[in-house]
């Protein structure tokens, strides 16, 4: 059996946990999640999400930064148009491990 130091000396570290704990508020927007699922198979440019989702498209562009400014999704630019996507496919395994989980 472990005694509590050890078991404390095991913890994170409070930075680390803060980062973690503001990872996972990003997934704790519905529109922030819809944004993330359409972009899970497809890669997409601001006006076709606001159309596939029912928004505005200033909704959508704001939505989209703090998912940037997460290191969840990406951009490509080609000439004046701005697709997004996933950032990595740690991001499609969360979103599929959480679908999974709700599921059971």
């Amino acid at each position: 059996m472990k005694d509590s130091c050890k078991i404390t000396d095991e913890m994170l570290p409070d930075e680390k946990i803060y980062d973690l704990a503001d990872f996972f508020k990003v997934f704790g927007d519905s529109s922030r999640l819809r944004v993330l699922w359409l972009l899970h198979r497809n890669e997409l440019c601001v006006t076709h999400i606001a159309e596939q989702l029912g928004m505005s498209t200033p909704s959508i562009s704001h939505q989209l930064k703090i998912l940037r400014q997460s290191h969840l999704v990406r951009i490509r630019r080609v000439g004046k148009n701005t697709y997004y996507s996933l950032a990595d496919d740690h991001v499609q395994k969360i979103l599929e491990l959480g679908l999974e989980h709700v599921e059971e």
